[in-house]
């Protein structure tokens, strides 16, 4: 079985603070749990710590383990391998500057510490379907044994929250284990390491900074409690196990569990072509970190974690990535488990926007999220060559395709008039651009935006084909009267004067037009089905690549608007008030090249427009992709640090391309 790849910071990188205290990491546990951090060892964010646990998954997450401090005894000196940043600037301990070399081996991320002549190697990873997270460590070299401590600092609070003041945690100890409960009824935090002893000497640290969270403008310093200290001495090439769990039962042990993941990574690069690259091979192991359990383990569904560390499962973006996180890696159980479980909850004729955190009802507040399960169905049927979970679903999207037309939520209905669908209402905001300050709707899109339409027309294609395979011949002639005529009006979006499609077209309610200049345009031309001449189509790609095309992605907005936000930095005010409006998407990328290939016909040409994210995976968190990028060079990373669909739109996209290359390539 193929190995997957190995991305590398040296000691010039990994020991620079300027740079390890930037670079973050990520492993996922499948429940919508994590673990993260930055490869300087120091919490940056709310949302880092070595146990976030999720309650009810994937929702409830709850971080309980925020760090450990890592000491290193050799040869009668005292290293501290930690590091931390305090509120008044302070940044102690300093461990960075004993970091060797940080990998990234088959998705576990590890950690080589070099003090004086000795090499001690940390891992850290996590127990899939458990909340529980392991740190392995090992000497790798030495002329004599080491004899580590081990300090954790411990908190119990919300993930989106900080803990201010430290309450009175209970603290139960023996031998090697520890366990830590902040309140009654609070679910307890087991720590144990092997062959060790724990001292109980229960403390509080004061005023942890989160550095991002200030530059956010939010509030960012945080206390948290020490139980005590956990001892061990380790021999050349000696290892031990650190694991912390608000399981009853560790199950596998750390190293049956290193293994699983190893031979689970190797498992989905095998689904790649084998022209496959390093940083593609990287992408699909990132894949599986946003695949979750949705519901009790009696009643489990399948869902897609929008981006970490703060969404949870949302459906536009669950549809979006879907294809490229599972039918393009030959995962079809897997899509149609999660196609199953969005299904279940149409209501309306909708699917939801989004699952709250804490478990409440699901808000129904989009139009293209349904929308969008048509496109990941059909790339599940046509890479899995099996119509069986289509024909399962048919009523139900004949059901959506009606609840649009007589009308849903919203303002969400089909205007008899062209055909085109509409939605809308004031004060909502329904697309994908879908950022809102306080009342003020930063880009309302209220009407018949382009890319809503893109898909209705792609959705009756769908549906129509599905619906004459499946021999139900009444819906399919239903579909296809709706598709001819919407397809006819969807040339009203055509804006010659500057030779591109218009955003929203009869804009709230009226006659206007939004000749804004922005990407959703594109997916009239990346969408399987396409009502435009070549000529247009050739038309707005090129007025993409020309205007909104970056490095990473494509920006949200053209740079010659007056609304043209270059950065998206500060106060969450700014930053909404940025974030449609030249901010770059990285899942744009995949959408833009397909459509490049469309008019061009050149795949590898096509495909170098990806090839920049090869490098972005060295930079942000190690091993996957951004959601969002500055406008303005140098497009410095922002927004959640790994998001599905700009992992899985990539994927998607380099996968289409290279099956399309010259036989000749394949062969080499």
């Amino acid at each position: 079985m193929k190995s997957s790849p190995v991305l590398s910071l040296g000691r010039h990188l990994a020991s620079a603070w300027p740079v390890s205290s930037r670079r973050e990491w990520l492993v996922t546990n499948g429940l919508g749990g994590y673990a993260a951090g930055t490869v300087a060892g120091a919490n940056t964010r709310r949302y880092h710590g070595l146990l976030i646990a999720s309650i009810k998954p994937p929702t409830e997450r709850v971080l309980l383990l925020a760090s450990i401090q890592l000491v290193c005894c050799y040869l009668g000196e005292r290293y501290e391998l930690g590091s931390n940043e305090f509120a008044d600037g302070t940044i102690s301990p300093t461990g960075y500057i004993h970091i060797e070399s940080f990998d990234l081996q088959e998705g576990i991320p590890t950690w080589q510490y070099a003090v004086a002549g000795a090499l001690l190697q940390k891992q850290i990873f996590m127990m899939p379907d458990g909340n529980t997270t392991w740190i392995g460590l090992r000497l790798l070299r030495g002329s004599a044994p080491v004899e580590l401590e081990l300090t954790p600092l411990c908190t119990y609070r919300d993930y989106h929250g900080h803990s201010r003041g430290v309450q009175p945690f209970q603290v139960e100890s023996n031998a090697d284990t520890c366990t830590v409960r902040a309140f009654d009824g609070a679910v307890p935090l087991k720590l144990q390491l092997e062959k060790s002893r724990f001292i109980q000497a229960p403390d509080c640290y004061w005023n942890f900074l989160h550095r991002a969270e200030a530059e956010r403008g939010l509030d960012s310093v945080e206390d948290l409690f020490i139980p005590g200290r956990f001892e061990v001495r380790l021999q050349p090439m000696d290892h031990v196990d650190f694991s912390a769990t608000v399981e009853s039962d560790l199950g596998e042990s750390a190293g049956n569990v290193v293994r699983a993941l190893t031979l689970k990574a190797r498992a989905v690069v095998s689904g790649l072509p084998h022209t496959a690259p390093p940083w593609i091979q990287q992408l699909a192991v990132a894949a599986d970190q946003f695949i979750v359990r949705r519901g009790a383990a009696d009643s489990v569904g399948v869902s897609i974690i929008a981006g970490y560390p703060w969404f949870t499962d949302w459906g536009r973006d669950a549809m979006i990535a879907l294809p490229g996180l599972t039918s393009s890696l030959d995962r079809h159980e897997l899509a149609a488990q999660v196609l199953r479980t969005f299904a279940s909850f149409v209501d309306h004729g909708m699917l939801p926007n989004r699952f709250p955190d804490q478990g409440e009802s699901p808000e129904y507040n989009t139009v293209d999220a349904t929308l969008w399960l048509f496109h990941a169905l059909q790339c599940h049927l046509d890479a899995s060559a099996d119509l069986s979970l289509g024909i399962e679903l048919l009523p139900t999207l004949v059901a959506i395709i009606r609840a649009h037309v007589d009308g849903t939520r919203h303002g969400i209905r089909v205007d008899m008039r062209d055909g085109l669908l509409q939605s809308g209402e004031p004060g909502t905001q329904l697309t994908w651009m879908d950022a809102k300050v306080g009342d003020w709707v930063v880009t309302p899109r209220w009407g018949k935006a382009v890319e809503i339409n893109a898909l209705w027309l792609n959705a009756l294609h769908v549906t129509a084909e599905l619906a004459r395979r499946a021999g139900d011949m009444s819906a399919a002639h239903e579909c296809q009267a709706l598709l001819l005529h919407a397809g006819t009006s969807f040339s009203r979006f055509w804006n010659a004067e500057k030779g591109c499609l218009y955003d929203v077209i009869d804009v709230g309610g009226g006659s206007q037009r939004d000749d804004s200049v922005r990407p959703n345009q594109i997916f009239a031309v990346s969408l399987p089905h396409c009502a435009l001449s070549p000529d247009k189509s050739r038309a707005i790609v090129d007025t993409c690549a020309n205007t909104l095309l970056t490095t990473y992605g494509l920006r949200s907005l053209s740079p010659m608007d007056g609304a043209y936000a270059p950065k998206y930095e500060g106060d969450p005010w700014h930053r909404d008030g940025a974030y449609h409006q030249g901010t770059v998407w990285s899942w744009l990328l995949g959408p833009f090249a397909l459509a490049h290939f469309r008019v061009y016909g050149d795949a590898a040409l096509a495909q170098s427009y990806l090839q920049p994210i090869a490098h972005h995976l060295l930079d942000a968190c190690i091993g996957t992709v951004s959601e969002i990028f500055d406008g303005a060079p140098p497009h410095q990373a922002r927004g959640c640090f790994a998001q599905a669909w700009s992992v899985g739109e990539v994927l998607r996209a380099w996968i289409e391309l290279e099956r399309k290359m010259p036989v000749r390539r394949a062969a080499q």
